[in-house]
């Protein structure tokens, strides 16, 4: 498979762009964690996915499943920028009547492979995806990105555990550690620890990468792709508010209602890329 970073990079640049439009026409929403996941995003839809946007239920198609559903707005601007609907939907984001509600729905929004948002379900649906397709001897892949947060749940570690029973490493998990959940520092409510070594001991094949890295990303799933009887772990270090240096340092950039200097600040970003990628940027 060829990789071509410079295309990788520009779909970055999109992706955080439009999720930040998308985001402040909203006037309100899930910053911090759509932003830290966008490089995860790009490189997996950009480079590594087989997908067809024009047939969304694909059966051969790889599976993605956001078990973090608030991280929905960096999926959605993914998925416009695929072609699955045109950009100007999102706008609607979270609006009555929209087909992209705040945590993604598989019955309202194509390319969404499964509903999710209420956090600890996403990895085990993600378990039953790839299970069913190893029982089916298809040769697609799960990929499921798991907020470090959302590994307080109990049901989390179940669903991993089972996934390494059977060997399922046609899954891959990706942790977004990005060291911040509703209600502060992870390591402040309950420790999580060393991820690494936590997927280590429930069987998984684990890798650490730098998740501001599009080439740390990418060699870590083809790495992870060479494995035959484990499933996958890639722990994302990461930012929340990623990408844009003034809410990477905002304290609550989980979700924010901007106040003056907030939107001021997110604008700026907005102008900057959409300058960048050659965008006419309406304010």
């Amino acid at each position: 498979m060829k990789f071509n970073l410079q295309k990788i990079e520009a779909f970055r640049d999109e992706i955080r762009y439009l999720t930040l439009k998308e985001l402040y026409n909203l006037g309100f929403g899930h910053y911090g964690g759509s932003l830290s996941i966008i490089e995860t995003l790009a490189v997996l839809y950009g480079e590594v996915m087989k997908v067809d946007p024009k047939n969304p239920s694909w059966q051969e198609r790889d599976y993605f499943i956001l078990s973090k559903g608030h991280g929905g707005p960096g999926l959605y601007a993914t998925l416009a920028l695929k072609g699955y609907f045109p950009e100007e939907v999102l706008y609607t984001l979270n609006q009555n009547g929209t087909t992209l509600p705040s945590h993604p729905d598989r019955n309202l929004t194509p390319g969404i492979d499964m509903t999710t948002g209420s956090l600890g379900q996403g990895i085990s649906a993600a378990v039953g995806v790839a299970l069913s397709h190893k029982l089916s001897e298809m040769d697609n892949y799960t990929y499921c990105i798991v907020g470090d947060g959302e590994l307080n749940e109990g049901q989390c570690w179940e669903a991993l555990q089972f996934a390494a029973h059977h060997k399922l490493n046609n899954l891959f998990v990706f942790v977004d550690d990005n060291k911040k959940q509703l209600d502060g520092l992870t390591k402040d409510i309950i420790d999580p620890f060393d991820f690494v070594e936590k997927f280590k001991a429930f069987g998984f094949y684990t890798l650490k990468a730098d998740g501001k890295s599009i080439e740390q990303i990418y060699a870590s799933i083809m790495k992870g792709k060479l494995q035959s009887d484990k499933p996958i772990a890639i722990i994302l270090d990461t930012v929340k508010g990623q990408g844009v240096k003034y809410l990477e340092e905002k304290a609550d950039n989980h979700h924010i209602r901007p106040n003056q200097a907030d939107e001021e600040a997110i604008l700026g970003a907005i102008t900057e890329l959409g300058n960048k990628l050659g965008r006419v940027v309406n304010s």
